[in-house]
């Protein structure tokens, strides 16, 4: 948790950025794993702890737009609680805490939504994504559970996202230290890599890092040697000589600031020549992001920029063919790279998309485009200083996506289809960074950079 003042100073700007009515906000609850007093690991709403900080269950607030008056809801300790969690600080403590004088009972919360709505007041609420939200808003506003996330309030929505963009220093510095946990894991997986070991053992070594030194994972751990499945959580094979393994993973700190990084490493340590070749490509876009990335250009023209080079990469190998330019606009880089450049990071590790992805990556001055890979690119925005974004460039190789591109005949006179049978079990590389963009440019986020070259990954899994 930070100082009071910053909760106070971030609540007092947003009331500025909505009209009228008040503002809802409503925590996260415990959810049962498989029976009640079985609980997954809490997880509180991002934007409640941006906002209140306060990293307890059971949690909701009301801002009044007009008035400024803000009142936190929730439950006080009974003794058996106490016999179980021991002695909790009071709900009017914790508020203090953040900068909030009025507390109610959660059970008072209904009484004043229900009077904000009989004076034809409006009230504001993000789009839900936990069931017992859903719930709790059906029945304090009586919307449709099939209309909750298309009624909330877009102008609600626009004036969270903004803030939460633009990094505080006191964010910059937490998000530095998820990313130096986020280091130990994957180096720590860098290190103990080996032929005939389990996926999953790997898994376990780094997700224990993490345990060890932060809060948690910030999102399921990818680690596969069949990385051409970008989002692959299977971890059931055993590394094999000659194979590269996708390790994307990241690591979430007490704050909830997370890390996001991916690398690739060859399954016995050494690349194969072919290897090398699609790697280096890939390397090399990583690095061309990090030298564009800046205020100002937009990150779709950032991925544009990546996607050419590495167009121009598989041309240089005879894996595409005529103009590189002509390509990348009729979408060829689709076809390796089905994916964006990077999202936006922070609380959440693709931070905000709860809050719709069209209104975090996207603006009025940049619309989402129908290609495979540009048209999954989460943050196409011109940069701010502030901005953390990941920089994660990919090739694949995807046989199935390969058979239906070249049965239909797309994008035929720029992939020289008969070239790609000697990749099909090649698998995939991705290689990702996390990025704050500064006032002249963009650095990377942790005190240290993961290997990323063929010889630098090469020697970080020779050392003993």
């Amino acid at each position: 948790m930070f100082s009071r003042n910053i909760y106070v100073a971030r609540r007092q700007r947003l009331i500025k950025s909505v009209k009228d009515g008040i503002l809802l906000f409503l925590g996260n609850s415990e959810a049962p794993s498989n029976y009640a007093d079985n609980q997954y690991i809490f997880r509180q709403d991002s934007t409640w702890l941006y906002y209140f900080g306060i990293d307890q269950p059971d949690m909701a607030a009301v801002i009044d737009v007009e008035s400024g008056q803000e009142t936190i809801f929730g439950n006080d300790v009974d003794i058996d609680d106490i016999i179980w969690m021991g002695p909790q600080p009071l709900v009017a403590s914790r508020a203090e805490e953040v900068g909030v004088a009025g507390t109610a009972p959660l059970s008072e919360l209904e009484k004043v939504v229900k009077a904000a709505l009989a004076k034809g007041r409006k009230v504001h609420f993000l789009p839900p994504y936990r069931y017992r939200n859903m719930m709790l808003l059906h029945s304090l506003l009586g919307i449709p559970f099939d209309r909750l996330k298309t009624e909330a309030s877009v102008e609600f929505i626009k004036a969270v996202v903004e803030m939460r963009l633009v990094k505080e220093p006191c964010e910059i510095q937490q998000i530095d230290i998820a990313c130096n946990l986020g280091y130990a894991m994957h180096m720590a997986a860098t290190q103990i890599m080996k032929p005939g070991m389990l996926e999953q053992d790997i898994v376990g070594v780094m997700e224990g890092v993490v345990i060890s030194g932060g809060y948690m994972v910030s999102f399921p751990t990818i680690l596969s040697q069949n990385g051409e499945t970008l989002h692959n959580h299977s971890h059931h094979q055993i590394l094999t000589e000659g194979r590269l393994t996708v390790i994307d993973a990241g690591a979430e700190i007490a704050s909830h600031y997370c890390s996001d990084f991916t690398r690739t490493l060859p399954s016995g340590g050494r690349f194969t020549q072919q290897q090398k070749e699609i790697y280096t490509i890939v390397s090399e876009a990583n690095n061309l992001a990090l030298g564009l990335a800046r205020p100002g250009i937009s990150y779709k023209d950032v991925h544009l920029a990546a996607s050419r080079l590495m167009l121009q990469g598989l041309k240089n190998l005879g894996l595409v063919k005529g103009d590189v330019d002509e390509a990348v606009a009729a979408g060829a880089a689709g076809l390796f790279m089905p994916h964006g450049l990077g999202h936006n990071m922070g609380l959440d590790v693709h931070d905000m998309e709860n809050l719709g992805e069209n209104y975090v990556g996207y603006d009025d001055t940049v619309t989402r485009s129908s290609q495979l890979g540009l048209g999954s690119l989460r943050m196409a925005r011109v940069l701010k200083p502030g901005n953390v974004v990941t920089d994660e460039p990919g090739i694949y190789f995807i046989p199935a996506l390969i058979d239906k591109w070249k049965a239909e005949g797309t994008c035929k006179d720029f992939i020289a289809f008969d070239k790609l049978d000697a990749y099909r079990s090649f698998g995939g590389i991705r290689i990702e960074d996390d990025l704050l963009i500064t006032e002249n440019g963009a650095r990377l986020l942790g005190s240290k950079r993961l290997p990323r070259t063929v010889e630098e990954v090469e020697n970080a899994m020779s050392e003993e």
